[in-house]
C-alpha cells in the first residue's frame, strides 16, 4: 500500500510568506492575534518590521491592509475564515473590493474540519459571501503544494483576493516541483465516462479516494479540481458535463452559495444537466473531531463513494 504523506495547508502558507519576503520588500502581513494558529509567524520571525497584529479586529486588519496597499505594499491579511469573512465583510466588500485596491486575504480554519471549535467557529458561508463581492478572485486550494502556487501567484496578481486553508494536515496529492496553477483552468484529476464530481479544496483528496473505491466497482467517475471558485472554468466543467451527463459537486461548505452554486450557475446556462450538490445541508456545524466531522456530514472518500453510486445508478 501506497503511503499517504501530508503536510500543513497553512504552515505552507507561513513559509512561503517568509520566502516570498525575502524577494518582494513590497509585502506585508496583518493577522489578529492568531499568528500561531494561521502560521504567519514565519513571516514575523524573519521580518518583524513588517508584519503587524491588529489583535482581535479584523475590521482595523483590513483597514490597515488597505492603507498600506494605496502605499505600493502587497498586505496579507490573516484570520480564521469566519472572522474575515464575517466580522471584516464590510470593509473587504468597500474598502478592498469597490477601489479594487492590492489586498490579499487568507482565511485558515474553514469547513466542519476546524473540529472541536463547534459551530461558531466553522466557515461554512465563507466562499459564498467572498465569491458574491465584485472584483474578488475566490480560491480553494486542495493541498500544501498547491497553497504555495497559489500564494505565489497571488502576490504577483493586482487586484483582492480570498483565498481559502484548511486547518487540516492534508495528502499531498500535487507532487512538489511539478504543479503549476493556473488561475483561468480547472484540473481533470481523473477522467471518467459515468459522472462528473467537481470539487476543491480539502474534499479534492477524499473525491480521489471515492473514485478509486467506484473504479473497483466498474464506476467511472471524471474529477474536476477547481481550486479558482471565482471566476470559475466554466468551459471544463461544461465539457465534462456533455461526456458523462451526470454532475455531482463537493465541498466543505454549504450547499448553498458556493462551489455548488457556482457550478449550478454555469452548468445551467450553459448545458442544462441534473447536479447533485454534497457538503453541509443548510445547517451549522457542530463539535467534533475533524475526522468525525467529516462522517457524520458524508465528506469521507467511503461515504462520497455511496453518494455517488447511487447517483449513478
Amino acid at each position: 500500500m501506497t503511503e499517504v504523506i501530508k503536510k500543513s495547508a497553512r504552515g505552507e502558507y507561513g513559509l512561503t510568506l517568509a520566502d516570498l519576503g525575502k524577494t518582494n520588500k513590497d509585502i506585508v502581513v496583518i493577522d489578529c492575534d492568531l499568528s500561531g494558529s494561521t502560521m504567519t509567524k514565519h513571516f514575523k520571525a524573519a521580518f518583524p518590521e513588517r508584519f503587524f497584529n491588529a489583535g482581535i479586529a479584523e475590521q482595523d486588519a483590513v483597514t490597515m491592509a488597505v492603507g498600506l496597499s494605496t502605499t505600493g505594499k502587497v498586505p496579507f491579511v490573516s484570520t480564521f475564515a469566519v472572522f474575515a469573512s464575517g466580522r471584516a465583510w464590510e470593509q473587504i466588500r468597500n474598502g478592498v473590493c469597490y477601489p479594487k485596491f492590492n489586498v490579499k486575504v487568507v482565511a485558515t480554519h474553514c469547513g466542519i474540519t476546524v473540529g472541536e471549535d463547534g459551530a461558531s467557529h466553522q466557515a461554512l458561508e465563507d466562499v459564498a459571501i467572498m465569491r458574491a463581492i465584485p472584483n474578488m478572485t475566490v480560491i480553494a486550494p486542495a493541498d500544501a503544494t498547491e497553497v504555495r502556487e497559489v500564494i505565489k501567484w497571488v502576490a504577483e496578481y493586482k487586484g483582492p483576493v480570498y483565498v481559502r486553508v484548511s486547518r487540516a494536515n492534508l495528502p499531498v496529492i500535487f507532487p512538489e516541483g511539478e504543479y503549476k496553477f493556473n488561475p483561468n483552468k480547472a484540473v481533470v484529476m481523473k477522467e471518467g465516462k459515468d459522472i462528473t464530481v467537481v470539487t476543491n479544496g480539502e474534499t479534492t483528496c477524499e473525491v480521489l479516494k471515492a473514485a478509486e473505491i467506484l473504479e473497483k466497482e466498474g464506476i467511472s467517475v471524471e474529477v474536476v479540481h477547481a481550486p479558482v471558485v471565482k471566476p470559475l472554468d466554466a468551459t471544463t466543467i461544461v465539457d465534462s458535463a456533455k461526456k458523462t451527463g451526470k454532475v455531482a459537486t463537493v465541498e466543505n461548505h454549504s450547499v448553498i452559495g458556493g462551489l455548488g452554486g457556482a457550478v449550478c450557475e454555469a452548468v445551467c446556462a450553459e448545458y442544462p444537466v441534473k447536479v447533485t450538490r454534497i457538503g453541509i445541508n443548510d445547517q451549522f456545524g457542530q463539535t467534533g473531531t475533524a475526522n468525525e466531522l467529516m462522517a457524520y456530514y458524508g465528506l469521507t472518500g467511503e461515504k462520497l463513494a455511496e453518494k455517488i453510486k447511487g447517483l449513478v445508478k
